[in-house]
């Protein structure tokens, strides 16, 4: 066997700097490709647009590539040490950013195994930022969205969503990344969750479950023109199942990825009022046959129906919801939502305990609206899937306007709301929207 050159990459966008770095290893040995999976991905940069498989194929076929091999950590370090390759190649940008420290691992790992480090100059007029914002741009269809959510779940510790109640919302979580310290990982949100309290609120209408379906898609379809990124539905409860099953089906063909319908009957009242509301919790034979019939309803496997318990806002026992989940978990729901009132968040700790002893691999979803001083480092140590920031930005944008409008009357002009950074420059808002220069 010759000399074999190593190369890890992500491979979800080729461009011309890595047909150089490809061609480059080639003319150097056998170039080993070591494909970095979804899930080494997701927990450092967005999740990317191909699967594995459909990357592995394309690298497969460049010319130049003698071997792809999965790569299942960030780091080139366990790989480099399992195939022991005489070289690894890179190109320079590493030197400095996110990848420096990373950099310096391969070298130690490369002095260890009597191998070099070959670095190539960066290919200039490449900005692999600027190629994915473009794919943003394009958008996506509602099949390759509605399939993420599942994808996250297989590939994500833990999935991070947070609510938009409008398409500027909605394009804030689509675009916000943030570098770690720490170790340099991007972190974003993942999905967006579409709340029938936000979208009501946004409107200046109380959340009752009187709006209907089609009043609730225009604010929908405002989040699904202007963004990729999957979306969980706030389905309230469902309403009759003859009333869910269009629901789902209407969803599923909007390419949105999961609804939620929570187990309460009677009057809606939002879940967060006091002790003094009680729920009246739906009878559960009726329940279950209501995610039979959205189960039934939906054409692909990809679409999930997630079950809300509300047995302890209703002021039920935890032993109550756990009875309660196992028979929606039997009437085949994709995942459970438990939800809670409680700031110390003992019960859902309690909950997840003993619903993680029955069910290992169910989707958890959690709401730490009230139990906020949890970290996603804790729910997810609890045995949560998804934590879902439910209302946070309509909350942010309120006193922020409030602020601004403030302004405005004391100073009798708009000068000290710019000057005191209260709004934001008008061309920085159109910058926010693609095809607006």
């Amino acid at each position: 066997m010759g000399r074999v050159i190593y190369l890890g990459m992500r491979g979800d966008i080729i461009h011309p700097g890595i047909i150089n770095i490809i061609h480059e290893g080639a003319k150097r040995g056998e170039l080993l490709v070591g494909l970095l999976t979804d899930r080494a991905i997701a927990e450092h940069k967005r999740l990317p647009f191909l699967t594995y498989e459909q990357r592995k194929a394309v690298i497969e076929n460049i010319k130049g590539v003698s071997r792809v091999v999965p790569q299942k950590e960030w780091s080139y370090v366990p790989n480099l040490r399992t195939y022991k390759p005489d070289a690894i190649i890179h190109g320079d940008d590493w030197k400095t950013g996110a990848l420096q420290k990373e950099r310096d691992n391969v070298f130690e790992a490369m002095r260890e195994l009597g191998g070099e480090v070959i670095e190539i100059p960066y290919t200039p007029g490449v900005n692999t930022s600027a190629l994915q914002d473009a794919v943003r741009e394009v958008g996506t269809t509602p099949d390759v969205r509605l399939k993420t959510l599942r994808r996250l779940i297989e590939n994500k510790e833990i999935i991070r969503i947070m609510e938009a109640h409008s398409g500027l919302s909605a394009l804030i979580i689509e675009t916000l990344e943030m570098e770690m310290e720490q170790d340099g990982a991007r972190r974003g949100f993942d999905g967006m969750w579409s709340s029938s309290l936000t979208d009501s609120t946004s409107r200046g209408k109380p959340d009752i479950e009187a709006v209907d379906l089609t009043t609730r898609l225009h604010s929908l379809t405002d989040i699904l023109e202007c963004t990729t990124k999957p979306i969980i539905f706030d389905g309230d409860t469902g309403g009759k199942p003859e009333h869910f099953v269009f629901t789902v089906r209407t969803l599923e063909r909007n390419g949105v990825s999961a609804v939620i319908i929570e187990d309460k009957a009677g009057l809606k009242k939002n879940s967060l009022f006091g002790t003094e509301v009680l729920q009246q919790l739906a009878d559960v034979p009726d329940f279950c046959e209501k995610i039979r019939a959205g189960k039934r309803a939906q054409v692909t496997e990809d679409f999930m129906i997630i079950a809300r318990l509300e047995s302890l806002i209703a002021g039920s026992t935890v032993a109550d919801a756990l009875e309660r989940a196992r028979a929606y978990v039997g009437s085949g729901v994709d995942g459970v939502m438990i939800h809670s009132k409680e700031k110390t968040g003992l019960d859902i700790q309690e909950f997840c305990a003993a619903f993680r002893r029955e069910h290992a691999h169910i989707p958890l979803v959690l709401v730490p609206t009230t139990y906020n001083q949890y970290t996603e480092k804790d729910l997810a140590s609890w045995g949560a899937t998804i934590v879902i920031y439910a209302n946070h930005l309509l909350r942010a944008s309120y006193p922020a306007m409030v602020k601004a409008a403030q302004s405005i009357l004391r100073h009798g002009r708009s000068f000290e709301a710019e000057a005191d950074n209260l709004c934001m420059p008008i061309r920085e808002v159109l910058e926010l929207i693609p095809g607006s220069f």
